[in-house]
């Protein structure tokens, strides 16, 4: 999975949302090392998200709700956006993989 995310930066094709971006920079408690972050994130565009990402991170919650997979807000958001702009999703967290599982099971994540 490094890899891949080095050559999706090197490559121009990492974006970011903002719930993201502010959850990464949450908790750092040092004002040098929150500052050198958000920099080096800045580098990353940001998806500028609207209501249809909204309201199709609610539709697909619904549908992972019904398969029996809880996803929270964020997870949920980053698969809409996924789903409506044809990106691909990279992540170590458990509970979002299963998530894409579902959502790649259903033909709308690539």
């Amino acid at each position: 999975m490094v890899t891949l995310l080095r050559e999706a930066i090197r490559d121009g094709r990492v974006a970011i949302i903002g719930p993201i971006r502010q959850e990464v920079l949450s908790g750092i408690k040092h004002e040098a090392q929150f500052d050198k972050l958000r920099d080096a994130l800045g580098d990353f565009p940001d998806v500028q998200l609207t209501r249809h990402h909204f309201e199709e991170a609610a539709r697909l919650f619904n549908l992972c709700q019904g398969r029996g997979v809880a996803c929270g807000a964020t997870d949920i958001l980053m698969c809409a956006v996924a789903a409506l702009e044809r990106f691909e999703l990279l992540t170590a967290d458990q509970g979002l993989r299963r998530c894409i599982e579902i959502l790649r099971g259903e033909g709308l994540l690539p």
